[in-house]
């Protein structure tokens, strides 16, 4: 698997089948490698991911990201191969440990030390691919990793690591936890918006369900911040450094320090000033030019 230099998330949820079917067309038209999408409180990671698919011709989907909570090991070796064989080996499956309040609140399961169950279900998938026969030629997954114990996981057992609400310096810090294996695919908010007050109310808007989770805090602690960064919204040098906004030049240039921060990929979430579902098309086609 060969991931392009840009691709594009976005969440999914409230978005309905024409505008899913729209997202995966338009997305590959303007050249984007890979589209990235959630498994929230929705849509379920492989149906959707197979809907996708089916409205794009060499489109990468990927999952950004499954919740292993959400099905066991088995169902997800299943579900990757079954995706592969139908659409010509272009589903990325990424998987993740999710959050605390999502797992045993939601789910109703008790939430285990991320790595080590991680782990354990790698290798309970390579074992259920054995023992149903099924084991494919490429294993097509990424890993949510953010901490350097994750990230040394993703590079040592799969494709690489997806992090998520981060800095350009991430890039830089999972590649050396990979020791050099993997690719290093980096999600990245940006607003096209050039009025900082209208740019830092959607940042705040976006990344208010984020700011009460550790997983996302404490890898900001990591990444320089601190917790007067988590008061009355989030800090502005917080907002600022969670979404790129200014116009397609100036987010343009933001976004190349990813890539001289050792990033393989940048995963562009375009978020929308009106709160609306779905990409902020405007941006997609303003930073196209980048791929």
């Amino acid at each position: 698997m060969k991931f392009g230099k840009l691709g594009v998330f976005t969440f999914t949820d409230l978005m309905n089948p024409a505008q899913l079917a729209e997202l995966a067309t338009r997305v590959e038209a303007l050249g984007y490698s890979t589209l990235w999408y959630p498994e929230a409180f929705n849509y379920e990671t492989f149906g959707l991911g197979a809907y996708l698919l089916s409205h794009s011709k060499k489109l990468i989907v990927a999952s950004g990201i499954a919740n292993i909570y959400a099905r066991d090991p088995a169902a997800s070796a299943m579900g990757h191969n079954t995706l592969n064989t139908l659409y010509n080996g272009r589903f990325v499956l990424g998987l993740g440990v999710s959050h605390a309040p999502l797992v045993a609140d939601l789910r109703g399961h008790e939430y285990k030390k991320p790595v080590a169950t991680m782990r354990t279900y790698l290798e309970a998938m390579d074992a259920a691919w054995k023992g149903m026969n099924s084991t494919p030629a490429d294993k097509q997954l990424v890993l949510a990793a953010l901490g350097p114990n994750m990230s040394t996981l993703a590079g040592e057992r799969t494709l690489g690591a997806f992090p998520y609400n981060i800095t350009p310096q991430q890039a830089a810090i999972s590649r050396a936890a990979m020791g050099g294996k993997g690719a290093v695919i980096c999600e990245q908010k940006v607003c096209l918006c050039t009025d900082p007050v209208i740019a830092r109310k959607t940042a705040r808007a976006s990344l208010g369900p984020y700011l009460p989770l550790p997983n996302y805090y404490q890898n900001w602690f990591r990444l320089g911040f601190n917790e007067s960064d988590l008061k009355d919204g989030g800090s502005d040098r917080l907002m600022d450094a969670m979404v790129f906004w200014g116009d397609a030049s100036t987010i343009k240039t933001k976004l190349r320090a990813y890539f001289e921060h050792g990033a393989d990929q940048v995963a562009i979430q375009p978020i929308r000033t009106d709160g609306g579902p779905g990409p902020d098309w405007a941006a997609l086609e303003a930073l196209a030019a980048l791929v």
